[in-house]
């Protein structure tokens, strides 16, 4: 492909499409957050607003003043943005929406998610199959913790610039088809889902870059070789540290995350008897529409 950012071949498209990235983006939360009246029903303005956060970061964040257990909400908000083939995965709800919330019985307590511990970065999906990319994230927050819970969220594309400034061989690196392998996933002897190997980044039908990604040392096997642990090494300086490019958001009832899929993690929090967070959680196989 001819004019290609992420060929390592083509530094000229390279650097346009990295100079156009970095010409207006955030600097600060506030430029991220979209003030929308009713989810179910965007004006014109408030949806342009947030498509065009995405575009620039890949990611918006909502506020509105629609509170509720309403799921009605992450899904009218998603189809007016073109998201409509969920991934419904084990943990989801009937509707494939999950429901992220403590759990303290059943097979889901064991899963980080369902806790009240911190979440270490990652993009989600990333163990599911090529064929089947969480290109899109929506999290509606029905009610937040008494403490904690925050998200810091990076946008992969950002991520990207900063590994190959750094050494387009890290690059190379983590576009290997075999740079990270997650292993089974294995309940009361049954395997429910098969060894999953694949690349970090890698470009879709449509030209754009997809990442996959966990810092969870449990969950992920890194191909060994000295290139690729260098540039997981490289790339857990930047995580780890107070890049400009970190935002650090605590969603509220009634506001939300709509993203590309950007890299997120999540700390820890404390609920109380009255007040126990809640979020919906919607992936998507298709990317925001127009971004």
């Amino acid at each position: 492909m001819q004019n290609n950012p992420f060929d390592l071949d083509d530094n000229t498209a390279y650097q346009k499409w990295r100079a156009d990235k970095l010409e207006n983006y955030p600097s600060k939360l506030s430029e991220l957050i979209v003030e929308i009246n009713d989810p179910h029903n965007l004006t014109t303005a408030e949806h342009t607003k947030i498509i065009n956060c995405c575009k620039i970061s890949n990611m918006a964040i909502y506020v509105s003043k629609l509170t509720g257990k309403d799921k009605s909400i992450p899904h009218d908000l998603g189809k007016q943005f073109g998201l409509i083939e969920l991934d419904n995965n084990m943990g989801a709800d009937y509707d494939s929406i999950t429901s992220l919330t403590v759990v303290n019985t059943g097979s889901k307590q064991k899963y980080i998610p369902y806790t009240d511990r911190p979440i270490h970065w990652h993009t989600d999906g990333y163990y599911n199959t090529k064929d089947k990319q969480i290109k899109s994230l929506l999290l509606h927050c029905v009610q937040s913790a008494i403490e904690g819970g925050e998200n810091a969220l990076l946008d992969h594309e950002i991520v990207y610039i900063l590994l190959r400034d750094e050494n387009p061989e890290y690059i190379q690196a983590f576009m290997q088809p075999d740079a990270i392998c997650i292993p089974p996933n294995i309940v009361a002897g049954e395997e429910i889902r098969s060894l999953s190997c694949g690349p970090v980044f890698f470009v879709d039908s449509n030209g754009k870059l997809h990442m996959r990604y966990t810092k969870r040392t449990r969950s992920i096997v890194w191909k060994n070789d000295e290139l690729t642990k260098a540039a997981v090494k490289f790339l857990e300086s930047i995580l780890d540290g107070d890049s400009k490019y970190i935002f650090r958001a605590t969603l509220q009832a009634g506001q939300g995350l709509i993203s590309n899929n950007v890299l997120h993690d999540r700390s820890g929090f404390n609920d109380s008897q009255e007040q126990r967070r809640l979020l919906y959680r919607a992936r998507y196989y298709q990317r925001i529409a127009g971004t």
